[in-house]
């Protein structure tokens, strides 16, 4: 999707969808395999998935061991995680800046939008290394096993954080004090406008047992 403000109005629909009802969860799902590229161009970022999927598994099992509704909690949880995939590898450079100063104006969505920006690219330089990482240690003959996990985080952080402290000090020295001047456009293709719909039907979806049941009341 190429205008920002219907995708984020698109992630937000699914996840309450997702949050809604167990239907509103698979639904969200059936509009994830239609209307995304799924993995297509984003395998490196797909092995993130891989850990996150796994740690809702893992606490899913332990409510279901407690007496609580793990299958319902990893469905729900999964969904949610494959949306947030979605906003991810649809992200484009500028994107959050455009929408928050065109919900909030050129100070507070200035910044919010800014900050959001920072964030995304945080990220996907977070992976990069991650990435140089797992390449060193192919490269020097070493098995990237669960040992190799904590130096790894120690240098992915310590990376995260000094880059950090490089953007502050850039903002600092070209005079950044609060918001910004910002004239936001936005590219609204119709199959975004169909796709934003899509989102909808599957919010209906997600609270036609809830609505039924407050009609029979």
């Amino acid at each position: 999707m190429q205008d920002i403000r219907l995708r984020t109005l698109t992630a937000v629909l699914l996840s309450i969808s997702a949050f809604a009802s167990i239907a509103g969860a698979v639904a969200a799902f059936a509009w994830w395999i239609l209307f995304t590229r799924r993995f297509a161009g984003s395998a490196g970022k797909a092995r993130a998935l891989v850990p996150a999927a796994a740690m809702i598994l893992f606490f899913a099992g332990v409510s279901s061991l407690a007496g609580g509704d793990g299958p319902s909690y990893a469905v729900r949880m999964l969904i949610l995680l494959l949306v947030g995939f979605w906003v991810w590898t649809e992200y484009d450079d500028g994107g959050f800046l455009r929408l928050g100063t065109w919900l909030l104006g050129n100070r507070i969505g200035f910044e919010l939008g800014m900050l959001a920006g920072l964030g995304m690219q945080a990220l996907d330089e977070l992976f990069s290394d991650y990435d140089r990482i797992r390449v060193a240690h192919r490269l020097k003959g070493i098995t990237f096993g669960y040992r190799s996990l904590v130096p790894a985080g120690i240098v992915l952080v310590s990376g995260t954080i000094g880059r950090a402290g490089q953007a502050a000090e850039i903002l600092a020295a070209r005079g950044y004090r609060d918001g910004g001047s910002l004239c936001p456009s936005f590219v609204t293709p119709r199959r975004d406008i169909a796709v934003t719909l899509a989102a909808v039907c599957v919010l209906v979806i997600a609270l036609l047992p809830r609505v039924h049941l407050f009609i029979l009341s």
